[in-house]
């Protein structure tokens, strides 16, 4: 798997917010750059800075430095973008999908699901018991909905989602 800058954006933006972006682009290919220079660059208050590099370092995204400031005594933190870890973060997202994906697929196989004609909310046979075959929103008549395109489409992704994982243990 090649990472490219946008697939980079796409991951930091899923799992650390849109927000960051501005961070992780100051950040590239630079080491140890303090809190303070970041915040200056991506023009935000450190307090906010910071929160976007907590958010980052959850993820293992970015690591840091810590180093005391010898005029004042506090502690000053120097903050590295960790690339290598992106591809590690791309394939635990894949697995979480993966393991959504086959409960989902086993949801829609092992249930009946009921809707009113306009789709206001989609049912399973239990609620559509409670709810006496009606449409809890409009009032229409709620009828058994053929989910096999939707077991298909499940089917397809998680294939696809197994495929990438196979290759990228190569």
């Amino acid at each position: 798997m090649r990472l490219t800058n946008k697939l980079i954006e796409n991951v930091v933006t899923k799992v650390a917010g849109e927000d960051v972006l501005p961070l992780i682009k100051a950040l590239k290919n630079k080491k140890n750059v303090s809190e303070f220079k970041l915040a200056e660059t991506i023009d935000e208050e450190v307090n906010t800075t910071r929160n976007m590099l907590y958010r980052l370092y959850d993820v293992n995204l970015v690591s840091f430095v810590r180093k005391k400031d010898k005029k004042k005594g506090w502690y000053i933190y120097y903050w590295t973008f960790d690339r290598k870890n992106v591809k590690h973060l791309i394939l635990n997202l894949k697995k979480k999908r993966l393991e959504k994906l086959q409960d989902r697929l086993e949801r829609e196989k092992s249930n009946k699901f009921y809707t009113c004609k306009s789709k206001c909310i989609r049912l399973d046979f239990d609620q559509a018991m409670d709810f006496e075959f009606k449409c809890p929103e409009c009032g229409e008549l709620a009828e058994q909905e053929d989910n096999s395109e939707e077991i298909q489409k499940i089917k397809t992704e998680i294939k696809e989602i197994k495929d990438d994982l196979k290759k990228a243990k190569r």
